[in-house]
This record gives structure tokens, C-alpha cells and sequence, in this order.
């Protein structure tokens, strides 16, 4: 049933989305490059990196249901959500350049400046992006223009995904002129700045419609005794924190995989003859007056590294879009389900990879890509129908504790995964000092790209599939029966 109040026009769900941008240039960035970073520029040892990762994320993630509770309670003339989008913008800003900043200083107090700022920046990343997901929550309750700010949404999340993955690691031996400490603090400085105005822009275009049934302020005990009872929320906990898990360690650890595993060589000619090496020295002679030297060729790993993750996101672009019309026919539960599934396959077949097939590295990662894309809307998009469940089952709504599952799930999954990754190179004995690793410690980097990561998406999988209950014909069931009690 369809209530035309809750229409979006295009202007809110870009503006919503420019929201999750912002976020994913820093979530991306921790995902992607945290252990990189700790290891190879800040120079901490795996087994140090391992601990102040795993440290960090952990404690964000204990805030997380603070947080929740905390943005359920707010209540001011601009809504519950959309002013803690506000308020933490500029303290988000600093201390993501904080966290990516090499100070000189000993390496007691370079490990203890590296887990305070670590941890500050994850406090205030919860504190931004729990709300900011409860938002999509009580923006409408239209289920069909759900799906469709789902797929805006995580639109903005693919440029921002593209944008670090693809763009960073150029961008910091850009700016820094080879420097990469310089290059990080720079970098991240620019994406600090326009990501605070990407989050002004969110607090002023969007509005927040959906309220529960009228009732009293309840307990926390309350909220807490619903969610135990909440069968669908904790199944969508624990799918979000394997599918982090995955994302983070693989995430972190393809950087190890172009520079350590791949054939330096194989890597190179695979760049000559798909035209990468030609297209940069074509850029670096175009933009020769502005004094710009695009380093990538001389790095040959890192052009690889960044065309394969462009390879990758492209193709979940395009799975993104398919995302709407296959959940709208299918139901987002078994469209989620079998997606993931044949993601996971693509990913497992990375362990049979020999170092000189590169040209198959790029070919499994598009189709891992594509069937990947598919789901990245529809688990945050659950994460909303499991707080209108809520509201269906017991009469009263909690939407940013519901949503605290997701945010504690990848806090978790983001601390597991990125602390597996320092922590996978110190048992297979890592040394940055080393131009060329240990052949045990090329192996683990191919287990954990590969092997290690499949294993949290196929629980995952088997999770949604199975023990799952929200189908598409409870979806239909809930959205009609919440428009009636609302509209009563």
C-alpha cells in the first residue's frame, strides 16, 4: 500500500546519499589502508597494528548501543537523526586527519598517539553514522522508496569506494610527491573538508517523516528485552559483523597481494597491454605545466592495485542497479541470499591463482564485483524492515537501536577483520623492510585475499538463507498493516 506522503523526490535521495559519501571516504580509507598505513608509513610493527586496530574498533563497537539508545531519546524541532548528522560533521573532520598524521615522536609515544586518535575517530564515527542510518528509517515507510534511497545511497558509496581504492594511493603519491606520509595527511586533509560539506548538505535536505504509534518514553530494559526477542535483528547482527570481516580483511590486504604475491613483470606487461601505462604517461605529459608527476607507472603495483579495484566497483555500479527490480520481484532476503553466495565463489577462487595469472585476478574480481553490488543495498535496506518489524510485532518503534546492530556488527567486522589482517602477516612472518617476502608470507597474503575471506560470507549465506524469516511476503504483510495502524 503506498502512501504518496513518503515520495522522495530526487533532490532528498541525492542529498541523503552525499551523507554516506562523506562517511565511506573515511570508512573506505580504514578498510582499505588502515594496516597499509600503520605498517608501511607509520612504521609500527603487524603485531602492534593487529592490537590498536582490534583495540579501536572494539570500543566503537561498545559504544554503538549507547549511541542508539542516546538517538532514540533526542528529540528536537529538526528531528531525532538529522542533527547528530550535524553536530559531529567538523569533529569527524579532525580527527580523520588526526588519525592519518605521522608525528615525530618515539615509538611508545607514536603507538599511544596512533590509539587515542584511532579510537577518538571511531567514537565520533559512530556518533555520526548511527543516526545517519537511522535516518533512511523515518525519511518514508514506503518499502518501494526504500529500496530506491537504498540504491542512491550505496550509488554514493560505490564513488566513494572508487574514489579511495582507485584514486587514494595515486592521490598520496601525488600530493606528497612521492612522500607518503606527507601524501596521507594531505590527502585525507582535502577529504576531511569536502566531506563536512557533503553532511551540511545531508542536514538540509532531507526531513524525517515516519513516527511511531503515540507512547511513553520507555526503558532501556524495554528496548532491550525487544531486541532479545527480536529474531530478525540478531540474524542481520550477525551477517553484518561476517560480511565486515570479509570486506575488512580482504579489503586490507589486496595492497600486500599486488606488491608481495603478484609477478612484478607479469603485473607490468598486463598494464602495457591493456593500455594503463600508456593512458598515465599520456597524463603525466598533459599536465606536465602544472608540474603534476602521476608516479603510478614507476609503481607498477600500485597502478595494478588501482585499476583492479576500479575494475571491481564498475561492475558493482551496475549490480547496485539491478539490486531494486530483483528485490522488488524476489523479495530482499533471497536475493541477498544467492548473491552473496556466487560473490563468495569468486572470491575462493582467488587461492588457486598462480602469481603470473594476472590477467584472471582481474576478471574474478569484476565478476565477484557485479554479484557483490547486488547485495550492498539490501542489508542496510533489511536493517529498516527489521525496525518496522519491530514496530509490527510490539507496538512501539526503536529505530536507531535497531540500526545499532548494524553499525555494532561492522565495528566488529571492521575491528576482526582489520586486526586479522596485521595480525595474518605477523604469524606469516611480514617484514616491510623487505622488497621481496618470504614465501610464507606470500602464501598467507594468498589465504587471506582468498581462503580466509570466503569463509564469514558462506556463513553469512547459509544465515540469510535459512534462518531469515522477513521473506517478501511478510515485507507486503508488514508495510500494510503499519499503514493502516499509522493512518488510524
Amino acid at each position: 500500500m503506498t502512501n504518496h506522503r513518503d515520495q522522495l523526490s530526487v533532490a532528498e535521495k541525492i542529498g541523503y546519499s552525499l551523507g554516506d559519501l562523506s562517511a565511506n571516504l573515511i570508512f573506505q580509507t580504514l578498510m582499505t589502508f588502515l594496516a597499509f598505513y600503520y605498517t608501511d608509513v607509520y612504521q609500527l610493527s603487524p603485531r602492534v597494528a593487529s592490537t590498536i586496530i582490534f583495540t579501536g574498533g572494539i570500543t566503537g563497537a561498545c559504544f554503538n548501543p549507547i549511541m542508539g539508545i542516546i538517538a532514540d531519546r533526542t528529540h528536537t524541532r529538526w528531528g531525532q537523526f538529522r542533527p547528530w548528522v550535524l553536530w559531529t560533521a567538523v569533529p569527524l573532520a579532525l580527527f580523520s586527519i588526526l588519525t592519518f598524521t605521522t608525528p615525530n615522536l618515539d615509538a611508545t609515544a607514536k603507538t599511544i598517539y596512533a590509539l587515542s586518535t584511532y579510537i577518538c575517530l571511531i567514537l565520533v564515527y559512530t556518533a555520526n553514522n548511527l543516526p545517519y542510518s537511522a535516518l533512511s528509517g523515518v525519511i518514508t515507510s514506503n518499502l518501494a522508496e526504500r529500496n530506491s534511497l537504498s540504491a542512491y545511497r550505496f550509488t554514493a558509496v560505490l564513488i566513494a569506494q572508487f574514489t579511495i581504492q582507485v584514486l587514494l594511493l595515486p592521490l598520496v603519491l601525488l600530493l606528497g610527491s612521492g612522500d607518503k606520509v606527507e601524501g596521507f595527511r594531505i590527502t585525507m586533509s582535502i577529504f576531511a573538508i569536502v566531506g563536512t560539506i557533503f553532511f551540511v548538505i545531508t542536514f538540509l535536505s532531507t526531513r524525517e517523516r515516519v513516527s511511531s504509534e503515540a507512547q511513553p518514553v520507555t526503558s532501556v530494559k524495554k528496548d532491550i528485552q525487544d531486541l532479545m526477542a527480536n529474531r530478525p535483528w540478531a540474524i542481520i547482527l550477525a551477517m553484518t559483523t561476517l560480511i565486515f570481516i570479509s570486506l575488512s580483511l580482504r579489503g586490507g590486504t589486496l595492497i600486500y597481494y599486488f606488491t608481495y604475491y603478484l609477478n612484478e613483470d607479469s603485473v607490468s606487461q598486463f598494464l602495457a597491454q591493456t593500455g594503463c601505462t600508456s593512458a598515465i604517461n599520456q597524463l603525466n605529459r598533459a599536465f606536465g605545466f602544472l608540474a603534476l608527476d602521476f608516479q603510478q607507472p614507476k609503481v607498477a603495483s600500485a597502478s595494478a592495485f588501482s585499476v583492479f579495484n576500479a575494475g571491481g566497483i564498475i561492475f558493482m555500479i551496475l549490480g547496485i542497479r539491478l539490486s531494486k527490480p530483483l528485490a522488488d520481484k524476489f523479495g530482499k532476503r533471497d536475493v541477498l541470499g544467492y548473491s552473496l553466495l556466487i560473490a563468495t565463489l569468486f572470491i575462493l577462487v582467488f587461492y588457486v591463482l598462480p602469481p603470473h595469472a594476472v590477467a584472471f585476478a582481474f576478471i574474478f574480481q569484476i565478476f565477484h564485483g557485479f554479484f557483490y553490488g547486488i547485495t550492498i543495498p539490501l542489508l542496510w535496506s533489511m536493517t529498516a524492515d527489521v525496525a518496522d518489524y519491530s514496530e509490527w510485532k510490539n507496538h512501539r518503534r526503536a529505530t536507531a537501536i535497531i540500526f545499532s546492530a548494524m553499525i555494532f556488527g561492522l565495528k566488529v567486522g571492521l575491528s576482526i577483520g582489520g586486526s586479522m589482517v596485521a595480525g595474518i602477516l605477523a604469524f606469516y612472518k611480514y617484514d616491510a623492510s623487505l622488497p621481496v617476502q618470504e614465501f610464507i608470507t606470500q602464501q598467507g597474503i594468498k589465504s587471506a585475499v582468498s581462503l580466509f575471506s570466503a569463509i564469514p560470507f558462506f556463513i553469512s549465506v547459509a544465515a540469510c538463507l535459512f534462518l531469515y524469516p522477513i521473506d517478501k511476503k511478510m515485507e507486503s504483510q508488514i508495510e500494510t498493516d503499519l499503514y493502516l495502524r499509522r493512518t488510524t
